[in-house]
């Protein structure tokens, strides 16, 4: 576990698995449908139960790059932000999309005045973005909106394995000094 405090928000990343994290909300990497799939999305829909495909159904689908919110279920969160990430295809949108999606994630939160989020590595599993290109974007996304005034006490990146949680870390240390 890595953590900094960054004007007065503390940025942790943790490897392990979002569901049992304590925040006031969790993102899902989500399919554009909010029909639940595999990976991160597969585990926060059964996690948090039946009623959380029902408000997805009532929501009908999210755009690639935005985000939209739910109750928790039985998730330990008040909150559900599904963001639908990019398929990774190597085009010059898919970090505009990606950027975009924590962006929305990050505009909920103050929308809701949350203190606390916990994000996973959004795109990198089966939509295949590359996780060195993915991690410097989000911490980038999540560095500038700690620049601005925001409800946020607390910002946690829930990385699944250590590959994934160590390029994170290296990423945030590159960036860090040159703020």
């Amino acid at each position: 576990m890595a953590t900094h405090t960054i004007n007065g928000v503390t940025l942790t990343l943790l490897q392990g698995n979002i569901v049992t994290v304590a925040a006031d909300a969790i993102v899902n990497a989500a399919n554009a449908a909010l029909a639940g799939g595999g990976g991160v999305d597969g585990a926060i829909h059964h996690a948090a139960g039946p009623t959380l495909i029902e408000e997805c159904r009532k929501i009908g689908g999210c755009p690639t790059g935005k985000a939209v919110a739910t109750s928790a279920g039985k998730l330990p969160a008040r909150y559900i932000f599904h963001a639908v990430g990019p398929i990774y295809q190597s085009r010059p949108e898919d970090a505009r999309l990606l950027k975009s999606a924590y962006q929305s994630c990050l505009e909920l939160a103050e929308h809701y005045q949350i203190q606390s989020i916990a994000f996973p590595s959004l795109s990198t599993g089966a939509y295949g973005y590359p996780v060195n290109l993915a991690a410097p974007l989000a911490l980038t996304t999540i560095l500038d909106h700690l620049q601005t005034p925001t409800s946020l006490q607390r910002i946690l990146l829930v990385l699944f394995d250590q590959r994934t949680y160590t390029t994170y870390q290296q990423a945030l240390e590159k960036l860090l000094p040159a703020r």
